[in-house]
């Protein structure tokens, strides 16, 4: 695989998860968001835990297929080994890290990899989509929406979350996050995460779900969404939870 010479956030997740598919383009980049603001490895371990007990939760009522944006790396407790029952389609927008989960899933029967842009559900392979998602737009199903939102404005959240409601079917559960204003106390790092990322306050979360309805849980600091135990003390910088699509 050619080395690619613009970092990704993908893989400077897999180098703080501590896994082994980034590059040296990541780590610098990851080491130098560090230095801007402090260790990144515990927030991320319990982002993807959180991700672990969402899915876990979505496969105990019933679902059994899954689509991913923004999947990232395919390993270190991603949803295919968090529910290794279920069938799951990732998808991301990066061509690197597209070519980079498909050959770590080469040898899967239950888990693909291919371009999806989660603001235009269109754009998603159907033959992928009916592989890997049965039953979509018919029976429920679980999508995954994490660390997305930063980048979107209020406006394109706000439709891409409805569309994604219009197009999947009654029952189907979406995990969703959003990045707090914990970043604003660190200009530094709040500068190398580009003019795209927003940060939001909590009064907020809700509302932009439009007509998901978030489960009694809430939505709340990712530690704190249905533990596993005391509640790991990390920086308060995600809020997150599954919501339910209902019948309308």
């Amino acid at each position: 695989m050619v080395e690619p010479d613009q970092p990704s956030t993908a893989r400077m997740i897999d180098h703080w998860l501590g896994g082994e598919h980034h590059f040296p383009v990541d780590v610098a980049a990851a080491r130098a968001f560090e230095s801007a603001y402090g260790p990144c490895a515990p927030v991320f371990r319990e982002l993807r835990a959180f991700l672990g007990r969402a899915v876990r939760a979505m496969a105990a009522e019933g679902v059994d297929g899954f689509l991913v944006f923004g999947a990232g790396v395919p390993t270190r407790g991603n949803v295919h080994e968090a529910v290794p029952d279920a069938t799951v389609l990732y998808t991301d927008v990066d061509p690197v890290t597209i070519r980079l989960g498909q050959r770590i899933l080469a040898d899967s029967d239950r888990a693909g990899y291919g371009f999806g842009d989660a603001t235009d559900i269109g754009t998603v392979d159907p033959a992928q989509l009916h592989r890997f998602v049965p039953g979509w737009g018919r029976r429920p199903v679980g999508v995954v929406f994490l660390g997305l939102a930063a980048f979107l404005d209020d406006g394109t959240l706000a439709r891409t979350l409805d569309e994604l409601y219009e197009a999947t079917g009654p029952g189907s559960l979406l995990a969703v996050d959003f990045d707090t204003e914990e970043l604003a106390a660190y200009p530094q790092a709040l500068a190398l995460m580009g003019p795209a990322f927003r940060m939001r306050a909590p009064a907020v979360f809700r509302p932009l779900l439009g007509r998901w309805t978030p489960t009694a849980d809430g939505i709340v600091p990712i530690t704190h969404w249905r533990p596993e135990g005391p509640p790991v003390a990390v920086p308060d910088a995600f809020h997150g939870g599954v919501a339910v699509r209902g019948a309308d």
